[in-house]
């Protein structure tokens, strides 16, 4: 019997695609029950249901998806399985914001906030799936969730530790109300224990993938799944597997982590330019809520293949929004090919702004962790909101990088950089059309 036609064979490339299939539901839970359990990054624990806030502004060491100079975060677990919740927003007066709904197999379903719905006060209805019963007064909308827990994550513009406390009052305001009364999990369905490690990520797929049904489109691919014993109700059918199953999956498991880790990998040919893609996100091609685009446009054409962008986007950029919302774009070398370091001092000049309908904002990380660069001077970020950034009389803005200040007036444009390597991280909020169809070229990082 040849490998091709081996059926353990045949099982691990289903493993394998299950993994891939899968990972962002098991990604998106554990995430969801780490932020209710112990906290995630510099948000405390919290239960379903309520707002978490971070106790202060992003600091340097910090890593975590959200952390940046230019907003601050909140984020909620809703779970909905006990009826809909009332969510109340305040009046930014104009401020930039936004509340993302991601459902728990990592879909952005809808949008409220500046670009979305406006700035003005007001509820919204969030409600689960098949929800049947009628809209309150005052509420300007209903959210149809696809899943009954859904992951809300919010940005508010802040303009420097200057700006903390009038995000801090209307984060405040921002709060959420059980509409009716019901009984309401305290947490998510449970894998059984007595699973081998090595099986415990596809015991989460079982368990969650059948109390957190995807969309109709994706259930004739998910019933291949059959043989793995990801359909299988009751009792775990991992306690006491068959060897060959076992074999199977562990390997499935190793050549799908593979899969997506080559997915994911940079192109080495694009060294020395920004790796930016507005369409990261497009994997959602059935859940089109409040403050979404569903078109053609913010679609992949091929359903299976965006089963592997949406598992490489759970990895790299988790709980990121659509294009449309905001980008963001990174480089770690300068124009010529180098790793970008400390010990040297580059520019980034912009001959003009970034086109964006909201704002945009440099800021420095560290490498190879990620995390907030350490900087004497206080100044992790740079951006158009920025006071007394200088400006050349054509209406170019030069921004110098490097550990040493320079001298004035380029020192109002300065951010400072870690001692070691470093990554730039350029944020596009509510980006123009030439930022999402290529048309407009971040200029390189030169060294000088």
């Amino acid at each position: 019997m040849t490998a091709a036609s081996d059926p353990s064979e045949e099982l691990v490339a289903l493993a394998a695609d299950a993994y891939v299939y899968g990972y962002p539901l098991v990604f998106d839970l554990s995430a969801a029950e780490d932020f209710m359990q112990v906290g995630v990054g510099p948000l405390a624990p919290t239960p379903f249901n309520h707002f978490a806030h971070p106790a202060r502004s992003a600091a340097p060491g910090t890593h975590w998806a959200c952390v940046g100079d230019d907003t601050l975060c909140s984020v909620a677990q809703l779970d909905l399985s006990g009826g809909p919740i009332r969510l109340h927003v305040p009046d930014t007066d104009g401020a930039y914001y936004v509340l993302q709904f991601v459902d728990t197999w990592t879909n952005n379903f809808a949008y409220v906030g500046r670009r979305a719905t406006g700035t003005a006060e007001g509820d919204w209805l969030v409600v689960p799936p098949g929800w049947a019963g009628s809209e309150p007064d005052g509420v300007r909308g209903v959210i149809d969730a696809p899943t009954s827990v859904v992951s809300v994550i919010g940005r508010i513009a802040c303009d420097g530790p200057d700006d903390v406390e009038r995000v801090r009052e209307l984060q405040k305001q921002l709060t959420l109300t059980h509409l009716e009364p019901g009984t309401h999990r305290t947490g998510l369905p449970a894998p059984d224990t007595d699973v081998p490690q090595q099986l415990c990520f596809f015991e989460q797929l079982r368990v969650w993938m059948a109390d957190f049904p995807p969309a109709a489109a994706d259930c004739a691919y998910q019933d291949r799944f059959q043989p793995l014993g990801l359909l299988e109700e009751g009792p775990s059918p991992y306690v006491s597997a068959d060897p060959v199953l076992v074999r199977a999956l562990v390997e499935g498991m190793e050549r799908g982590r593979a899969r997506v880790a080559e997915a994911a990998r940079p192109d080495e040919a694009g060294r020395g330019r920004w790796v930016m893609d507005p369409h990261l996100f497009d994997y959602n091609l059935d859940r089109f809520g409040v403050g979404t685009i569903d078109s053609p446009e913010w679609k992949m054409a091929d359903r299976e293949a965006s089963y592997l962008f949406r598992a490489v986007a759970a990895g790299i950029a988790p709980w990121g929004a659509h294009g449309y919302e905001a980008v963001a774009a990174h480089t770690s070398h300068d124009g010529d090919g180098h790793r970008l370091n400390g010990a040297h001092s580059y520019v980034l000049r912009f001959e003009q702004p970034p086109p964006v309908g909201a704002f945009w904002s440099l800021t420095m990380y560290d490498e190879p962790d990620g995390r907030l660069a350490e900087s004497p001077a206080g100044r992790h970020a740079i951006g158009d909101r920025t006071p007394g950034l200088v400006r050349a009389d054509d209406g170019s803005l030069t921004v110098h990088l490097g550990k040493e200040r320079p001298a004035d007036p380029a020192a109002a444009n300065w951010l400072p950089a870690p001692d070691g390597d470093f990554r730039l991280v350029l944020r596009l909020y509510a980006p123009g059309r030439a930022v999402l169809d290529g048309s407009y070229e971040i200029p390189a990082v030169e060294r000088y």
